[in-house]
């Protein structure tokens, strides 16, 4: 099992309780994944609770993983970088590099049955000024706080598009943070148009009225059909311009708002992590918010055989919705039917149903790329700005986001592309129609590629 995470620990555990041996890896040195980060054991942090939200359902199966563990069922390999998979069903070979960087030494498992739970990563979207210190992603400012109890500045503003921006800005002003101002991108009025999911989902609800009360309670406003379309400072963030946005996301002209802050926290929602999946063939398809998922059925099975996925990689749907397909997996690896197999299934269409409106309702729309001058750096790793990937669809005929990076070497820096990818392909003209297949899912040293 591959990723630690609220999806793979909840395999992992129901895996070893049904007597398979599972061998579970992750690049984290603790279990928990991103949502259930942890602070740093120096810090000594007596309540991390207080960081997360549903604390009990990771601290529950943390402790019985503990005891699977103790018992010889579970082998937790932590801080094992999977950089590739190679093999076929009944024969996996998970390949991974060893150490809090990986640059330690490597180590192949060898497996008959694999499950994929490899979490996501933020979308961005460029603007001018983003490449500035203190500019950080939503989940990033979260995730200093989580686990180094810090904070990217003193007054922030949090924005972007999707639920996890109340959610940060929440988290930001209860540790001490100002947060003048939400900003929305898109609004809440598009979850009306499922009131289906809605309905089936009260404890989603139910969630959001308590980031709703969070914010009333530290007197946050929220400015939806709005954006960040500018940063200023010379050396950190210094300002920022807030524009409202017409239905497809352009700056409607003569709306700038400059809004002094020391740090701004943004993200567009999350794109599944979806190497090594991709590398082995694993379909894909198309999520309601533009990104890229895998392709999975009712029993959380690939297209290609002896391969499940859980949690994010099948789409992004948040904790709960990864601990129940974690556990629909690790059912059916195992085997095992039952009134349990069939509640949990029943639970997870009802949480992917509202997935999927939340997805569409935060959808970015075409219109964004109105905010990038042709200066801004579109391509941070590289330094490629929107006029280079303009200039190489205008004047050299590029009609696709491969052809400008061969131009232009746009996504060809150290993220390979998945900070940048869909900006240059909605520059080029349209959206990536298939996700991008990396041999190589995390960096690896040319030795550990010889001795494999």
């Amino acid at each position: 099992m591959v990723g630690a995470g609220p999806a793979g620990l909840a395999a992992a555990v129901a895996a070893g309780r049904l007597g398979l041996r599972v061998a579970l890896l992750d690049s984290s040195a603790r279990t928990g994944g991103q949502f259930y980060r942890h602070p740093a054991p120096g810090l000594n942090a007596r309540r991390p609770e207080a960081l997360h939200h549903a604390w009990q359902a990771y601290a529950d199966r943390a402790a019985r993983l503990e005891a699977l563990v103790a018992a010889g069922r579970v082998v937790h390999l932590a801080e094992h970088h999977v950089w590739a998979v190679t093999g076929a069903a009944g024969q996996w070979s998970v390949h991974a590099a060893l150490g809090p960087d990986g640059a330690d030494e490597r180590r192949t498992v060898r497996a008959a049955k694999l499950l994929l739970a490899t979490g996501a990563y933020e979308r961005q979207l460029p603007f001018p000024g983003w490449t500035l210190p203190a500019v950080v992603g939503a989940g990033g400012a979260q995730a200093m706080l989580k686990a180094g109890l810090v904070l990217p500045g003193q007054r922030i503003v949090v924005a972007g598009s999707g639920p996890l921006l109340l959610a940060v800005a929440g988290s930001l002003a209860a540790a001490g943070a100002e947060v003048p101002v939400v900003v929305e991108a898109s609004g809440y009025v598009g979850y009306a148009r499922r009131p289906g999911a809605l309905a089936a989902n009260p404890g989603k609800l139910a969630e959001g009225a308590v980031h709703a009360a969070a914010l009333l309670r530290h007197r946050i406003p929220v400015r939806t059909r709005s954006a960040v379309i500018e940063v200023h400072g010379k050396d950190r963030v210094e300002a920022v311009t807030v524009a409202r946005l017409d239905r497809d996301w352009r700056p409607v002209p003569g709306t700038g708002t400059r809004i002094p802050c020391d740090a701004l926290a943004v993200g567009h929602g999350l794109a599944p992590q979806l190497e090594p999946a991709t590398g082995i063939g694993c379909a894909t398809r198309l999520t309601p918010d533009g990104t890229h998922a895998l392709v999975v059925d009712d029993r959380q099975r690939t297209t290609v055989p002896g391969v499940w996925s859980a949690g994010e990689t099948g789409g992004v749907g948040g904790a709960e919705l990864a601990l129940i397909e974690g556990e629909l997996a690790a059912l059916d690896i195992a085997g095992r039917e039952g009134a349990g197999r069939v509640s949990r299934a029943r639970r997870r269409d009802r949480l992917r149903r509202f997935a999927d409106a939340m997805a569409l309702a935060h959808a970015p729309r075409p219109g964004w790329t109105a905010w990038l001058g042709d200066d801004t750096d579109v391509c941070r790793c590289e330094e490629v700005t929107a006029g280079q990937v303009r200039e190489a669809v205008t004047e050299l005929g590029a009609r696709d986001a491969r052809t400008v990076k061969l131009l232009t070497r746009a996504g060809m820096g150290w993220c390979q592309g998945r900070m940048c990818g869909a900006a240059v392909a909605r520059l080029t003209g349209g959206e990536a129609d298939t996700a991008p297949r990396r041999p190589l899912a995390c960096p690896v040293t040319l030795g550990q590629l010889a001795e494999d």
